[in-house]
């Protein structure tokens, strides 16, 4: 990589935390090779989110071993079979969409002592090729992760439809969290954080504003 590079990823994530007062950053590096993290964490920047277990597995172990305080998210959908490998690697997940999965998680999270906090991925457009559970079903959900499985909720996530406005479902998102007494929004991505932290955003995923145009091949997983 070059200084170039290095530079425009340092004035990204700058130009970004300008923008967000308190929120946390998660800077989305999907498909962006260890080199590109690298150049991220010299900026400044331990928080990183990715989309796939086995991407995530492959790429920070070194990059964790040289910075034990990164903290690694998954922001894309987990399968119920890659639960045991979600939980050894990473640290946050933010896609408990369905009540298998909230199963799966609370036995492994027994089973090894690792608890790892969660946010609950509503689905606001109720879109049907989407994750997350619908909106009308989030409080009977919360409930049962919470109260039943013991879960460590922390607050939801949502990823609006493309082709809306989004704020009228950040604005969703932060009213069940606040009947639900949940403090965490996960919302706002490259196009939209601004907006989110608008409504009350405290964790917003941004991926091209920062590494560019994603022209990596995406590591099976």
């Amino acid at each position: 990589m070059t200084d170039t590079h290095q530079k425009s990823i340092a004035d990204a994530l700058a130009e970004i935390r300008s923008r967000i007062g308190q929120a946390n950053l998660i800077a989305v590096a999907k498909t962006f090779p260890a080199e590109a993290v690298a150049e991220a964490i010299a900026a400044g920047q331990r928080h990183f989110g990715e989309n796939r277990v086995q991407e995530g597995m492959a790429k920070y172990p070194a990059l964790r071993a040289a910075h034990p305080d990164l903290v690694l998210h998954l922001i894309g959908p987990l399968q119920t079979n890659k639960v045991r490998q979600a939980v050894a690697h990473f640290d946050v997940i933010h896609t408990l969409d369905r009540a298998s999965l909230a199963e799966e998680l609370a036995k492994e999270f027994a089973k090894t002592g690792r608890r790892l906090p969660c946010y609950i991925q509503v689905n606001t457009g109720e879109e049907p090729q989407k994750a997350g559970c619908a909106p009308q079903d989030a409080d009977g959900f919360i409930a049962e992760c919470r109260d039943r499985l013991g879960l460590p909720v922390v607050g939801l996530m949502c990823i609006p439809p493309a082709d809306e406005e989004p704020a009228p479902h950040f604005a969703l998102l932060a009213k069940i969290a606040k009947r639900n007494g949940l403090e965490r929004l996960s919302m706002g991505m490259s196009g939209d954080y601004e907006t989110a932290v608008e409504f009350g955003a405290t964790d917003i995923r941004v991926g091209s504003a920062i590494f560019g145009g994603r022209s990596y091949p995406v590591i099976p997983g």
